[in-house]
């Protein structure tokens, strides 16, 4: 996707400010040329008129720039000018073949200046428009008719000096046509690559999006749970249990400080664009599990915590997502399963972190929620598809619910 580009033929690297530069210059080349090429002493198989013959040298200059002016609007109207240019040959051709060649040479050049500049149909037409064909059949006539005039008609002897101008013709329009050719396709290249980058970005943004709702649930959805738990809590002991009412709104404030405080780090991360990923992601991983122990305890839900292996500093999109699969069970277990214990096991391999949790509640009971809602369990799935790992959940047979991970170092 990030190829290099080919540039696009000559014509459409020329600006519009250089083109009518380049005309007037070609114009001026073309009256140079008649000029210097103004006959001397008549052909003695041509007639020339006799009021050729007497012109000065400044109205043979007057003459040359006269046929060569139309010339300079090329860039503007090809079609006309060429068209003038075909007159002026067949002009010239009856009255003496004096500046012939050179106009049908110019005739050639606008030719392939037509095809190789042909714009593209509008969107929504099926035709194109055929000027170059026409252009190219136009001077193919002009040229028939000169070669006719000059030779008095068809002479077997010189068919071939029009084959060569014929030809002539045909490459001008085959070298314009190619050109266009190559054009349209760098063109098409650059809408496709253009298109691909679109699409890039288009998939980075949803991704993007995925990851804030993803963040946003597992804090959010834990914090509330654990608040309203420890809320109607309160609200039961306040009359006869003072101490225990107050416990739970410590219990509250400390959740709610600690949500308020990651939804601040979230943000700032946001806002720092071109920060580095690894300094921007909010600063929380396994060393947070205990203070989630802490939590889940004042909800009423004993959380056991085991480590297995050797601990060790993890990549921080891994230990995030341990983290959050970690705390989005929990939160699961407090608000759906009704049970009073649950286990958390991490077992560090080594190519591969081992987490697993299962609690002692009702397990079939806490399946509808889960799925109803759909984005606790289907977040985990995403976080652990999103690091090559693997994920199951399910109620156990025995009773209560069970999470699995692993996730590949």
């Amino acid at each position: 996707m990030d190829e290099a580009i080919p540039r696009p033929p000559l014509p459409g690297r020329i600006s519009k400010a250089a083109r009518p530069v380049l005309s007037w210059g070609a114009a001026a080349l073309l009256a140079l040329l008649c000029w210097r090429g103004r006959p001397a002493d008549p052909p003695p198989d041509v007639a020339y008129p006799a009021s050729w013959l007497h012109l000065s040298v400044w109205a043979w200059a007057g003459v040359s720039v006269v046929l060569a002016a139309p010339l300079g609007l090329a860039h503007r109207r090809p079609l006309p000018v060429l068209a003038l240019v075909l007159a002026e040959s067949l002009a010239a051709t009856v009255l003496g073949p004096w500046p012939w060649l050179f106009l049908l040479m110019t005739a050639d050049a606008l030719v392939c200046y037509v095809a190789a500049t042909l714009p593209r149909p509008a969107a929504g037409t099926a035709r194109r428009s055929r000027a170059d064909l026409a252009a190219a059949a136009g001077t193919l006539a002009a040229e028939l008719g000169s070669w006719l005039i000059m030779n008095h008609g068809w002479e077997q002897s010189r068919i071939l000096v029009f084959a060569l101008m014929a030809s002539g013709t045909v490459i001008a329009w085959l070298a314009g046509t190619s050109v266009r050719l190559a054009g349209n396709l760098v063109r098409q290249r650059r809408d496709y690559t253009k298109s691909l980058h679109e699409q890039a970005a288009a998939q980075a943004l949803t991704a993007e999006r995925l990851r804030i709702a993803r963040e946003l649930h597992d804090m959010v959805a834990h914090s509330i749970g654990v608040i309203a738990i420890q809320a109607g809590a309160a609200s039961l002991v306040i009359d006869t249990q003072p101490a225990g009412a107050r416990k739970a709104l410590e219990a509250i404030e400390s959740t709610s400080r600690e949500t308020l405080a990651g939804l601040r780090r979230m943000l700032v991360s946001l806002r720092q664009a071109g920060q580095d990923p690894v300094d921007a992601a909010p600063a929380v991983g396994l060393e947070a599990v205990d203070r989630l122990a802490e939590t889940t305890a004042g909800a009423g839900l004993r959380l056991d915590v085991h480590w297995l292996g050797t601990r060790r500093p993890l990549p921080p999109e891994l230990d995030l997502a341990a983290f959050r699969i970690i705390q989005e069970s929990v939160t699961n277990a407090v608000r759906h399963s009704g049970g009073r214990h649950c286990r958390v096991s991490v077992e560090y391999l080594d190519e591969e972190l081992a987490i697993e949790i299962t609690d002692d509640g009702h397990g079939g009971a806490r399946t509808a929620p889960a799925a109803g809602t759909g984005y606790g369990i289907a977040g985990m799935r995403e976080r652990v598809g999103l690091l090559n790992g693997r994920f199951s959940a399910g109620s156990r047979p025995e009773g209560g619910f069970r999470v699995a991970a692993r996730l590949p170092l």
